[in-house]
């Protein structure tokens, strides 16, 4: 994912509802998204139109009816993004990453067991 394609906030909503609901029409994500936040249905069309052209979504019109579904996954979208701001704010460092994200934001006891299992995992990998 290049710099020019890497998705904006606005952009990211719009994913979101698609990760959610998975193919949808312009309708459809609009009717999900008014219910946050004020926005025209021409508005989402725009976006759309726009996401298709940088590659984010790609467009179905088999039925006359235009659907849009993502052409990455969410776990891809978020690996590029985490790199991105890992090189970007961190210096690459995982660690101030992690200990930074801890520091910021209280995880949940089931957070913590989930981080410890990962962290398991990864120290296994390098035995």
């Amino acid at each position: 994912m290049s710099p020019a394609t890497r998705p904006t906030d606005a952009e990211l909503a719009i994913l979101r509802v698609l990760w959610e609901r998975g193919p949808s029409t312009v309708r459809q994500v609009f009717e999900v998204m008014s219910e946050e936040k004020e926005l025209g249905y021409t508005t989402v069309l725009k976006m759309l139109q726009i996401m298709n052209e940088k590659g984010l979504v790609q467009r179905d019109i088999t039925d006359r009816v235009h659907t849009f579904s993502t052409t990455q996954t969410q776990t891809q979208t978020q690996q590029t993004l985490l790199d991105d701001l890992l090189d970007k704010a961190f210096g690459g460092s995982s660690t101030s990453l992690v200990m930074q994200a801890l520091a910021t934001r209280r995880a949940s006891h089931e957070e913590l067991a989930e981080i410890r299992k990962l962290l398991d995992l990864a120290e296994g990998r390098k035995r």
